[in-house]
């Protein structure tokens, strides 16, 4: 086996990204205090296509050094957009149809492995602050509350690796359903 060159792995052109049929998620982040999580969750969202990026509350937005730092240019990629209040965004994603799925440890939330997206639905996804999760208010307006399994003695996931285990499970899910 030999490792590819970056020459050779088929890259999309930010133009070509901005115009490629988008996986029909969009991702939230409910008051991110991490620059370098921010930039994760970028680059993370430009490498499965997904539709767009909501900054809420104290969430930082590009540009920013720290946050280019891990984005690695994906900023100019993804569409994003700063709304102050994750309330009033959730409420508005509703009104279109676009489900809400938080991802939190919460009663009653379905295990990630156990959700089956549905085919033709867009979802969004809320990921919450590094100390406090998703704010509750927000927990309870979501039509689905996720939470990833864990097994060890933590059961605690840095915010940027949450975002990177559900994509890519809703990916892969959703994947199988174009198909």
């Amino acid at each position: 086996m030999r490792k590819l060159k970056n020459s050779e792995l088929d890259r999309l052109s930010i133009e070509d990204f901005k115009e490629v049929e988008k996986t029909p998620l969009i991702i939230i982040l409910d008051n991110i205090r991490s620059l370098n999580n921010i930039g994760s969750v970028f680059r993370t969202s430009d490498a499965f296509l997904i539709e767009k990026i909501y900054l809420c509350g104290i969430t930082a937005t590009p540009p920013h050094k720290d946050i280019h730092k891990t984005a690695l240019g994906s900023t100019e990629t993804v569409a994003w957009e700063y709304v102050e209040n994750t309330l009033d965004l959730v409420e508005a994603l509703k009104k279109e149809n676009i489900k809400i799925i938080a991802v939190e440890q919460a009663e009653n939330a379905t295990m990630l492995n156990n959700f089956a997206p549905q085919a033709k639905t867009k979802y969004a996804l809320v990921f919450g602050n590094e100390v406090k999760g998703v704010a509750q208010n927000i927990v309870s307006n979501s039509d689905v509350v996720l939470e990833i399994p864990q097994f060890g003695t933590k059961h605690s996931l840095n915010i940027s690796v949450s975002v990177g285990v559900v994509i890519w499970d809703l990916f892969s899910k959703l994947s199988v359903l174009k198909s």
